[in-house]
């Protein structure tokens, strides 16, 4: 071997690296490549993360996926040369033995058929959990809402007024509520029928839901009853909803059918009174201010003490 490099010259040797079936390559100490012939430079970009970080071994066997289909099987042979570098030589294996390059060729197939498998499950197990939340939202929105009248069903706004005290209870902030019940509602329905009675009550739902203003909330308290919460507002914001509600039912009667039916509210108003007030006591005091407004005469509204 000393004598074949003794008579070779640089030219010569280059010619032949180039003309080579192996892939040869200087290898810096740090993995970096010094130098290389034609035949390395499709390893260049996946070379360095096969051959071993501490350059220590010396011969292993390594499959590179050169191009797209074609897995390819090399002899990896790594050799000590001057100046700390190595020699880093990737001789492609070829065999007569068809059933490994079958069984190279069938692995390869199934590394990339479970790479598209596991995107595709990845992207299912993504609109799933998408679904997952759509339909917690909606089971959501349903166990919340009147059947009816499609506002907060009682659950709901006495949830939404046991917050708001709370809040109002931690930053010392104002609030109110109204109780308002529908008069002669008994009389509506022995008039007209339930069916009658169930429109009057979508309609009268929906004007107090469209006549409040955010952050209010409106909700049904039950049967003909409805319950509106005014967070950061006094008994005298409270009172001039309630004017306001009243006067829009008064002024625009339900139209259900050919029938036009005159509807009235009585509305009790009530503000929390922090440190003596709970939600129950507050809910009891506009209540009972929504009796005395019926007591009155009805179709207006009383301020609870």
């Amino acid at each position: 071997m000393r004598k074949l490099a003794e008579v070779l010259s640089t030219e010569e040797f280059e010619m032949i690296f180039d003309h080579l079936n192996a892939a040869v390559a200087v290898v810096e100490k740090d993995g970096s490549f010094f130098a290389w012939n034609s035949a390395f430079e499709p390893f260049k970009k996946i070379m360095r993360n096969a051959f071993p970080k501490n350059l220590t071994e010396m011969h292993w066997q390594e499959i590179f996926l050169l191009d797209e289909d074609t897995p390819t099987l090399c002899d990896c042979f790594l050799l000590p040369a001057s100046n700390a570098r190595f020699i880093l030589i990737a001789e492609p294996v070829t065999s007569d033995d068809s059933a490994s390059a079958y069984q190279i060729q069938k692995l390869h197939k199934q590394v990339k058929l479970f790479k598209v498998e596991s995107e595709f499950s990845k992207k299912l197990a993504h609109n799933k959990h998408i679904e997952l939340e759509s339909v917690i939202t909606q089971a959501k929105e349903v166990s919340e809402t009147d059947a009816l009248t499609f506002i907060l069903n009682r659950r709901a706004i006495i949830n939404e007024l046991q917050s708001e005290v709370l809040r109002a209870e931690r930053y010392n902030t104002m609030l109110s509520i109204s109780i308002i019940d529908v008069d002669h509602f008994k009389s509506i329905n022995d008039s007209f029928g339930h069916p009658i009675g169930d429109v009057v009550l979508q309609q009268v739902a929906h004007r107090l839901r469209d006549g409040i203003r955010h952050p209010d909330v409106a909700g049904r308290y039950g049967g003909e009853e409805f319950l509106i919460i005014l967070p950061n507002s006094d008994i005298h914001a409270a009172s001039e909803q309630a004017a306001r509600l009243g006067k829009i039912m008064r002024e625009k009667p339900a139209l259900v059918k050919e029938h036009v039916i005159q509807v009235t509210l009585s509305i009790g108003i009530a503000q929390l009174k922090i440190g003596k007030d709970t939600w129950e006591t507050l809910l009891n005091r506009a209540d009972n201010a929504m009796y005395e407004a019926k007591n009155k005469g009805r179709d207006c509204f009383v301020v609870a003490e």
